[in-house]
C-alpha cells in the first residue's frame, strides 16, 4: 500500500511538472521582436509576416519567393558622423600616405591630411570618388579582405568607442533573425563597397557573401607567382545607390523582393520597387530622431541636414502616402544598440 501511494504521489507529481510549463508556454508566447516597444510600427512587421507565411491563407507566399532586402548605412549600423567605409578610406590615405608625398600638395588629400574633411568634401563626388580609387584598389581581393578585417579589429566608433561592428542595430537584428526563422532569405542591397562588406556581413548579421550586393569596382584574373588571383583595378564597375539598386537586385537574386528595408533617399528606389511587385509588399523606413542614444538627422521632421542618409520631407510624405512603415528609433526601439540596457 505504501509502495502504490508512493506511485501514485511521484505520477501526480510528474504531472504537474509536464502541465504547468505548457501552460506557461501557451500563456506568454515568446517575443521575436523583444527590443521594439509595442505599437503600429513592431506589429505592421509581425502581421505581415504572419499572413504571409501561414499556409492556407490568401496571403501565403512560398518559401522561394520570400526575399528581403536591406539597406546597410543607417538602417542595420550607425552611419554617422561620417560611413563607416569613409572612415575606413581616411585611415588608409594616413596609411599609404609616406609611400605617395604627393599627396601633400594634391587635393583631397592634402586637406585629409590635415583633418579637413570639410575642404576634401568641396571637391564633390569627383573628390570621393579619386579617395576610393586610391584608397581601394591596385590590390587582389583577398589582400583587400584582410585589409578590410585587420582595420575592423581595430577600428572604433568616435562617439560610443567601440568596434563600429559593435555599433549595430539590436532591433533591425532581431528582425533580420525573426524573418530567416519565417523562411526569408535576407539580402543586404548597398551603396557601400560589395567587398567591403562581404567579410564581416556573415558574422555580424547572418547574411552571407553570396547574398551580400554593393558598389563594386572593376577586377581582372591574373597569374601571380602561379596562382591565380582577381586583381582589383582603378576603375568603377557598378555603383547601386538610387536606381542602382533595383538594378543590383535584378541582377544578383532575379526575383522582386517581398520585404525592403531602408532609411534614405538612397533607398527610395529600392522601396518603389519592391511595392510595384503583385499586392502584399513590405517598405519600412527607418528614421534617426534619438539625439540622445544615437543620432538625430534628416529634415523630414526639422531635424539637422545630412549629405549622406537624408531623410527628406518628400520621402516622409510618399512613405505616409505609399503606406510604407516608418520606424521612430526614439518611440520603437526600447534600446538602439545591444549594450544598452
Amino acid at each position: 500500500m505504501k509502495m502504490l501511494r508512493r506511485i501514485l504521489l511521484a505520477t501526480a507529481i510528474c504531472g504537474i511538472a509536464v502541465l504547468v510549463p505548457r501552460r506557461t508556454i501557451a500563456q506568454t508566447p515568446t517575443d521575436p521582436l523583444p527590443s521594439w516597444n509595442e505599437g503600429a510600427a513592431k506589429k505592421s512587421i509581425i502581421d505581415f509576416v504572419s499572413k504571409v507565411t501561414k499556409a492556407g491563407d490568401k496571403n501565403f507566399v512560398p518559401v522561394a519567393e520570400r526575399i528581403a532586402t536591406f539597406d546597410n548605412d543607417g538602417t542595420l549600423w550607425c552611419e554617422q558622423p561620417i560611413p563607416v567605409q569613409l572612415h575606413f578610406a581616411l585611415d588608409r590615405v594616413k596609411a599609404l600616405a609616406p609611400q605617395h608625398p604627393e599627396w601633400k600638395e594634391r587635393e583631397p588629400f592634402a586637406s585629409l591630411l590635415k583633418g579637413d574633411l570639410k575642404t576634401a568634401a568641396a571637391g564633390g563626388d569627383r573628390a570621393i570618388l579619386e579617395l576610393f580609387i586610391a584608397t581601394h584598389t591596385g590590390m587582389t581581393t583577398i589582400e583587400f579582405e584582410q585589409i578590410v578585417k585587420d582595420w575592423l579589429a581595430s577600428a572604433k566608433h568616435p562617439k560610443f568607442e567601440k568596434p563600429y561592428t559593435e555599433c549595430v542595430y539590436q532591433p533591425m537584428l532581431e528582425v533580420l533573425a525573426y524573418l530567416r526563422a519565417n523562411g526569408f532569405k535576407t539580402y543586404i542591397v548597398s551603396g557601400g563597397g560589395i567587398e567591403f562588406m562581404r567579410p564581416w556581413a556573415e558574422q555580424v548579421y547572418g547574411i552571407p557573401p553570396e547574398q551580400v550586393i554593393g558598389s563594386s569596382i572593376k577586377t581582372r584574373f591574373e597569374m601571380r607567382d602561379g596562382k591565380p588571383v582577381l586583381v582589383r583595378l582603378p576603375e568603377l564597375n557598378f555603383i547601386d545607390d538610387k536606381g542602382g539598386k533595383p538594378v543590383g537586385i535584378n541582377q544578383h537574386i532575379g526575383r522582386r523582393p517581398l520585404m525592403a528595408f531602408g532609411n534614405s533617399d538612397g533607398d527610395k528606389q529600392m522601396l518603389e520597387y519592391t511595392q510595384g511587385g503583385a499586392a502584399g509588399r513590405f517598405m519600412l523606413l527607418v528614421l534617426h530622431d534619438d539625439a540622445a542614444r544615437e543620432y538625430a538627422y534628416g529634415p523630414a521632421l526639422g531635424l539637422p541636414d545630412v549629405k549622406l542618409g537624408a531623410f527628406t520631407p518628400a520621402l516622409y510624405e510618399q512613405a505616409k502616402t505609399a503606406g510604407w512603415t516608418v520606424v521612430s528609433m526614439k518611440n520603437d526601439w526600447k534600446r538602439i544598440f545591444s549594450s544598452q540596457k
